[in-house]
């Protein structure tokens, strides 16, 4: 077993985080040689993804219907190191009722209000993908737990939505012209989906699979990105000729 590098700053002995955190793994999809196995194994991106977030949870929003319970359970799995979480399925186990029996006992500001609860409790939690309720988004209280993840928006056409759920016993989908009602909603909520770190189109000849390796690439690519702050500053101390660390 290989000892962690103990460098000196400050008067303080301490572990490089690049080690620690890191563990050396780089983005799979711009260095293709780290998906290679042994002979004819490929590694999955998904299994490298987990050391890169360092425990950082992942959060699908998106309207009803748009792949966020079976894309994110797809994720988790791939993954094997997170585990995955549905806030609706949470809901209705707490409540012991469904979604629409809720609606119809509390209304939709009572199921709000017990969604945010659910979320509040959720977010404490480390390495989850999270897949969220489509009406969730509104609340901008929900948005302080969301962020403390990185958030993927899948995008699905209002049309595409309906040939998934044609004949849905959803709640807000109740109307003369459902369809209408999905786009309406989907009008309102887009300002709030459109915070999301990670915006996936995902259009009707994409299936599951597809879905979830774009997301993977695109995950990656955000971390890329979007560095750990001490990461920055180390890499900002070297391009400054400064040996911070010793």
């Amino acid at each position: 077993m290989s000892k962690s590098t103990l460098l000196k700053a400050g008067g303080f002995e301490w572990e490089d985080p690049a080690e620690v955190f890191d563990q050396a793994v780089e983005n799979p999809f711009k260095n293709p040689d780290l998906m290679k196995g042994d002979g004819d194994m490929k590694i999955d991106p998904a299994r490298l993804l987990g050391p890169r977030l360092q425990g950082t949870n992942l959060y699908f929003i998106g309207m009803m219907g748009s792949g966020k319970s079976a894309i994110g359970d797809v994720i988790a799995r791939r993954m094997g190191n997170y585990n995955f979480l549905d806030t609706d399925t949470i809901i209705e186990k707490a409540a012991d009722m469904t979604i629409p029996e809720i609606f119809e006992s509390e209304g939709e500001e009572g199921f709000r209000g017990v969604e945010a609860q659910i979320l509040d409790s959720v977010h404490a939690y480390v390495r989850c993908v999270i897949s969220t309720g489509g009406g969730l988004v509104c609340r901008m209280q929900n948005w302080s737990k969301l962020q403390t993840g990185i958030v993927v928006w899948l995008d699905v056409a209002p049309e595409v939505i309906m040939t998934r759920i044609e004949g849905t016993d959803r709640p807000l989908l109740q109307t003369d012209d459902p369809l209408q009602t999905l786009k309406n909603l989907s009008d309102e909520r887009k300002e709030k989906y459109e915070q999301a770190d990670i915006r996936i189109e995902v259009t009707q000849d994409m299936d599951e699979e597809k879905v979830a390796n774009e997301v993977l690439k695109q995950i990656h690519d955000f971390i890329d990105d979007n560095p750990p702050a001490w990461k920055k500053a180390k890499a900002k101390a070297q391009a400054d000729g400064i040996d911070w660390v010793q």
